[in-house]
């Protein structure tokens, strides 16, 4: 098994490499269309060989540890480039204090903290390989179809798909790393991996609007990188000889909580949690892929990866509770951001910050029914999201917008990606989908959490969760429309696109009739092994599943004969327009005498719910808990 896991990590680098050298097209194409589903079998090979319990490996490599080294301070020197040549000062000076810390601790303590099972893999290490493999595969295959159209419809940019390609894949590579790295150093090695990669993706059309969004990204990122190797260089210096993950978690919570609060700080930055969300709203500038990549399958996955595992640490402490309200937080506020806004692009971005909040809450509260909860909403919200954005970039290279009052009468002009959005929109709200489920599940925790925070979570989510319908709703009443003077414009959407946007909507379906089996298989087993002696209250879950599971299924195949009643023969009226006198093309009389269409729109609420109203006392509510988050931890309080 622990050649799986070399292969998962090294075999994306080294296709990153060779699309990197190779300039033809069609062996670009080979080469991504082989590389993906390599990586996808081979994660689906480690789903069938892994065991019920975590595996370990010893890697005795020094000379491993020195060349991640080396490679830290090329990052850290590429950064000091980039940071003067566009006198960006602040991530100057945080590249600059992150790098010294990482000196000092590789002189001073490396020597005596070594991590001898530097890989691991468990369940939820399986879980994290399948969304990075297959959801992350099919994005780089879509890519090959976008980004040919891309660079069609977008001639001013010049064509650097060489690069894309590479760093899609070294993102791949780097989020294998992560996942399955018990070497607490390993792990910020890939951390900072995906840091630069989201860099440079962000930054891919070099406009003075991307480089800015991409150092906002960079320097939001590194703070979170400065607190982690921060977090690393305290075990060190309190002379806790603490390198493995497992440990970590395992210990004292005394010795524990501080490098685990300090990685969760990390975990809030990449996972784009108030007051950091900025960063992942400016990466909507990149190309389509490059979104689906950050929100579904890497970097912002990253982040509530390390929170989730950091939960026993959490549980009980005043610091987790503090977490938990910024992911509540974030999720009422971003969910009620994302009614005022009409571009498809920054409603997937304030939904994927909503719902990552949902699971910084579960990690921060820290009970199994929590973490079980958290699992679920990564699972269905990374498979969801993917054909979303996947779908949006389809949509905006056919009609020439991603605004969402442009999208009217989609099911029309291009039914079969309408129906695609449709089932990855159910999928974030609407039952028998998962999302749904998971945000059940999370109810059910925030319930049973601690008394002094439980009626805050709970109206959290009542209250988010409401305006999430809202914003879902009118975007799929758009695209259900029925417009008429509107011709079809999906027959030159390539095939590459057509490959990811139906396997994922498959997917999105498919999850649901599995969900049974990927709670009692993998998320219930890794929550047996991580709290141990639960025994009675597992098995409860393991019930609810199961019940929950039957419904699903049930509802799966009710939809379908549901649409029936829809073929029944039915009486027609003319649209009503004011007393006007109307034609069945919806259109009406106007003045002069002129004939005119029929123009309907949303309503946005700005005055309401715009940003201009929310973001600001989002970001000082949850500075104010982060500052408490960290002073709870450095007092004492709640340990």
């Amino acid at each position: 098994m622990d050649m799986s896991l070399i292969f998962l990590v090294l075999f994306p680098l080294a296709a990153a490499l060779a699309l990197l050298l190779v300039p033809q097209n069609s062996i670009r194409k080979i080469i991504v269309y082989a590389s993906a589903l390599a990586i996808a079998a081979a994660s689906i090979y480690l789903l069938v060989t892994v065991g019920s319990a975590p595996a370990y490996f010893e890697i005795h490599a020094e000379l491993v540890n020195n060349v991640m080294f080396y490679i830290e301070m090329g990052i850290a020197l590429y950064i000091l480039y980039i940071s003067v040549k566009f006198r960006n000062y602040l991530t100057l000076l945080l590249i600059v204090l992150q790098s010294l810390l990482a000196i000092d601790y590789e002189l001073a303590y490396a020597g005596s903290a070594v991590a001898e099972r530097a890989m691991f893999v468990d369940q939820f290490s399986v879980i994290m390989a399948l969304i990075i493999g297959v959801v992350g595969s099919l994005i780089c295959v879509y890519s090959l179809g976008y980004m040919k159209d891309f660079h069609e419809h977008h001639k001013e940019v010049k064509d650097r798909r060489r690069e894309f390609f590479f760093t899609m894949f070294a993102f791949i590579a780097a989020m294998f790393g992560l996942v399955f790295s018990n070497s607490l150093m390993w792990l910020y090695f890939f951390w900072e991996i995906t840091t630069i990669c989201s860099f440079l993706l962000i930054a891919y059309t070099q406009t003075h609007e991307a480089r800015n969004n991409a150092f906002t990204a960079l320097w939001m990122n590194l703070l979170g990188g400065l607190a982690f190797i921060g977090a690393i260089w305290y075990l060190g210096y309190s002379g806790q000889p603490i390198a493995e993950l497992d440990k970590l978690i395992g210990s004292d919570k005394a010795i524990a909580l501080l490098p685990a609060v300090l990685i969760s700080f990390a975990g809030l930055t990449k996972a784009a949690q108030m007051p950091f969300s900025g960063w992942l709203l400016g990466a909507m500038i990149a190309p389509t892929p490059v979104s689906a990549l950050l929100h579904s399958s890497t970097m912002v996955k990253a982040g509530v990866y390390v929170i989730i595992r950091l939960a026993p640490v959490l549980q009980d402490t005043f610091s987790g509770l503090m977490i938990a309200l910024i992911g509540g937080f974030t999720f009422l506020l971003a969910s009620a951001m994302a009614i005022s806004q009409s571009n498809a692009k920054r409603v997937l971005a304030y939904s994927t910050v909503a719902n990552l909040g949902l699971v910084v809450a579960c990690g921060g509260l820290g009970t199994y029914e929590a973490v079980w909860a958290g699992i679920l909403l990564i699972i269905f919200h990374a498979i969801s999201k993917a054909l979303l954005f996947l779908a949006v970039g389809t949509v905006e290279h056919r009609i020439q917008s991603r605004d969402i009052e442009d999208m009217g009468g989609l099911i029309i002009r291009m039914p079969k990606v309408a129906v695609m959005m449709l089932i990855g929109m159910a999928g974030m709200f609407l039952a028998p989908f998962g999302m749904l489920i998971s945000k059940w599940a999370t109810l059910r925790a925030f319930i049973d959490a601690s008394p002094a925070i439980s009626p805050i979570l709970v109206a959290i989510i009542a209250f988010g969760s409401a305006v999430t319908i809202f914003f879902w709703t009118k975007w799929m009443g758009k695209i259900i429309a029925v417009t008429y003077l509107h011709k079809m414009v999906e027959d030159k959407v390539s095939g590459e696109e057509w490959i990811a946007l139906t396997s994922l909507a498959a997917l999105t379906v498919g999850i649901c009739v599995l969900f049974g089996n990927v709670s009692s298989m993998l998320i219930e087993p890794y929550i047996m092994e991580t709290y141990k002696g639960l025994g009675q209250s597992i098995s409860i879950l393991s019930q609810d599943s199961t019940m929950i599971m039957l419904i699903m299924m049930g509802m799966i195949f009710l939809l379908p004969l549901s649409m029936l009643y829809y073929r029944l023969p039915r009486r027609h009226l003319s649209p009503y327009m004011g007393g006007r006198t109307t034609t069945a093309n919806m259109r009406f009389a106007g003045s002069a005498g002129m004939q005119r269409d029929l123009a309907l729109r949303n309503y946005y609420l700005e005055s309401y719910f715009g940003e201009r109203r929310l973001f600001r006392p989002g970001v000082i509510l949850c500075i104010g808990l982060i500052a408490l988050m960290l002073a709870g931890v450095v007092t004492g309080v709640g340990i």
